[in-house]
């Protein structure tokens, strides 16, 4: 059996506020075969959304994504999760209040934090953002999957009021930017 070293298949885990505009973002990047919302970063076993929503587990709503390093690389989807969120604002999104809406690069080994710390030194130097990158670097300890109901919720749920004034608008902009970058759809 072929170690984790050598697959073709790796996988990152990323915090960037509510999980659904996060996940409808990456699923959509050439390369990404599967995009999971769960929690992670936190003290309480099996988490569900209710308890994670109080932001007394610790917990930070995240996606798992599983991708070939082949056709998209750490670096570039680094740079999508640092340019489709607000990673200069603590424990915030837009309205999303609470540690359970950090920016968070969940990293699986000494590689992938050391990629993201120089991500961050690189992003803090470009003046690309006004305000310093508040993006916190934690070792992905465990991973709680989140309820059916969360997983492809945009794609679902897409006349939802919140996916229409909030993920839409985030997706779309994310398809300007990265063009080139996108499955065909």
């Amino acid at each position: 059996m072929p170690s984790d070293k050598d697959s073709p298949i790796k996988t990152a885990t990323f915090a960037a506020g509510c999980f659904w505009c996060t996940e409808a973002v990456f699923i959509r990047l050439k390369g990404v075969s599967k995009v999971t919302s769960g929690y992670t970063g936190g003290r309480l076993k099996n988490p569900t959304y209710k308890q994670v929503c109080t932001g007394a587990t610790g917990h930070a709503e995240g996606i798992q994504i599983t991708y070939d390093p082949s056709i998209i690389t750490y670096a570039q989807m680094l740079d999508v999760f640092f340019h489709t969120h607000d990673p200069t604002t603590l424990n915030r999104q837009g309205a999303d209040v609470g540690t359970q809406y950090r920016s968070a690069v969940f990293y699986h080994d000494a590689k992938q934090k050391a990629a993201a710390k120089k991500a961050i030194e690189e992003l803090n130097k470009s003046g690309d953002f006004d305000d310093p990158i508040v993006t916190t670097l934690e070792e992905l300890k465990k991973w709680y999957p989140a309820e059916d109901y969360h997983q492809e919720y945009f794609e679902l749920n897409p006349r939802q009021p919140y996916c229409q004034a909030v993920v839409g608008p985030k997706v779309a902009k994310f398809r300007k930017r990265y063009q080139a970058m996108l499955k065909q759809e």
